[in-house]
């Protein structure tokens, strides 16, 4: 988590000073619970209220906790300098560190997500726009990165669209696993807490209550989420590949947009790199780099340790933020991509006709060939292309063999580019539907 990748809306989330307001709310509303209870005097519950507007000091509580060697103690120490220590000796009764920490970890994960759905919103609008604009222009596709078939540009963004359109219902289940919350005492029996304050509290912060923790909120909640953060991560590095290979100089079908006064190259003026899909594909490393720890951190002892803490602290606000950041930059790219139709048609005719192979083969079986047969005279035609650069059609219209089975006219017939996107629109319905 670095300025470079970090945009603010989601750094403010994972802020010290974000954490502390939030565990002060958590704190502020198990008093208010204990007072519609009974349990504490109205009043202390009041007092913890008064310091709702209090700006707390960072560095203080940094200070207090380099001698308490305890986070939460430090800052409940700090929130008693406000509140005043008779006013305060109620707060936290019952509840066990991790009743704030994790509670603050969830708040914080599901706001991070509230921010990651948008940008997926955002950048699904951006492959949609593409996609409808380029429906109809073709393109080769290529299989083991060799020529295969034709296809469209359209398809290509469509089919991105739908990954990450299942991306964003999976984000929605993990926002949902993730938001739970867990006031619940030592080893999560209520003994000492009464379970309606626990439901109080979630329901002043839009989570739901564990429905049974021990001293912390399950981990497989924590690794579903970072898992779909992780394959999230996976999907745009899959889309930036894609860019990364058609803007290669051999290729030259799509590119990044580059800017006026932009620089390539600190030794080579000429160069136009495709430095912003380069990037995410290194971000994508960096946030699949926490699923493994997140799904490591399943396994705790017993009721509790805190093998998973440090861990937390760290994936936490580094996959939510550089996610984010990602998702971002991707919709950028995508909105100003360059895409280049005339290169398409010439890179499609570099083996002229050859994208036509399987129709032939197709047609010829037909027409009662056997496969086998049929498929030594495609071949040997198709070859010939390869190597020497020929035109497919008129090798096989030289071919007696073919032209005795399918005919001139037959073979003339199955050039034509419609038949490779006469089903598009079908596609794109399914997609985006009607």
């Amino acid at each position: 988590m670095i300025p470079r990748y970090s945009r603010p809306e989601m750094v403010a989330i994972w802020s010290p000073e974000t954490k502390f307001r939030i565990w002060y709310e958590i704190e502020a509303h198990a008093c208010e619970a204990m007072a519609n209870l009974g349990v504490i005097p109205r009043e202390n519950a009041d007092a913890v209220w008064k310091a709702k507007d209090v700006e707390f000091d960072v560095a203080r509580i940094d200070e207090i906790e380099a001698v308490t060697k305890h986070d939460v103690i430090a800052f409940l120490t700090h929130l008693a300098e406000h509140v005043g220590s008779d006013e305060a000796r109620f707060v936290h009764q019952g509840m066990t560190s991790s009743d704030v920490l994790d509670t603050c970890l969830n708040v914080q994960l599901v706001r991070s997500a509230d921010i990651l759905l948008k940008d997926m919103e955002g950048l699904l609008a951006a492959l949609k726009k593409r996609a409808l604009e380029h429906k109809d222009t073709v393109r080769v596709g290529r299989s083991h990165g060799i020529h295969a078939e034709p296809t469209t540009m359209g398809l290509t963004f469509a089919r991105f669209y739908a990954e990450m359109d299942r991306n964003l219902a999976r984000l929605k289940l993990a926002r949902e696993e993730i938001a739970t919350g867990a006031i619940s005492g030592a080893v999560g029996t209520f003994a000492n807490i009464d379970p309606a304050i626990e439901e109080h509290v979630c329901a002043a912060l839009g989570l739901s209550p564990e429905p049974i923790s021990t001293q912390v909120i399950p981990r497989d909640r924590h690794a579903m989420f970072f898992a779909t953060l992780g394959v999230i991560a996976s999907s745009i590095e899959n889309v930036a590949t894609e860019i990364r290979h058609m803007q290669r100089t051999e290729v030259l079908e799509g590119a990044e947009f580059f800017s006026m006064g932009q620089k390539g190259s600190s030794a080579m003026p000429h160069k136009k790199n495709p430095v912003l899909t380069e990037n995410l594909t290194g971000l994508a490393r960096l946030v699949r780099s926490a699923v493994i720890p997140a799904l490591e951190n399943v396994a705790l002892w017993h009721e509790r340790d805190i093998s998973h803490s440090s861990v937390e602290r760290a994936i936490g606000p580094d996959s939510c933020v550089t996610l984010d950041f990602a998702l971002s930059r991707l919709t950028g790219v995508i909105e100003k991509m360059l895409v280049f139709p005339d290169n398409m048609l010439d890179n499609m005719n570099k083996f002229p006709g050859l994208v036509m192979s399987q129709r032939v083969l197709l047609a010829l079986t037909q027409a009662g060939v056997s496969r086998e047969d049929a498929y030594s005279m495609v071949q040997r035609n198709a070859l010939k292309v390869w190597e020497e650069r020929l035109d497919f059609r008129e090798l096989l219209l030289a071919d007696a063999d073919v032209v005795a089975a399918l005919g001139v006219d037959g073979v003339e017939e199955k050039f034509n580019m419609d038949y490779h996107t006469k089903h598009v629109d079908t596609i794109f319905k399914r997609v985006f539907g009607a």
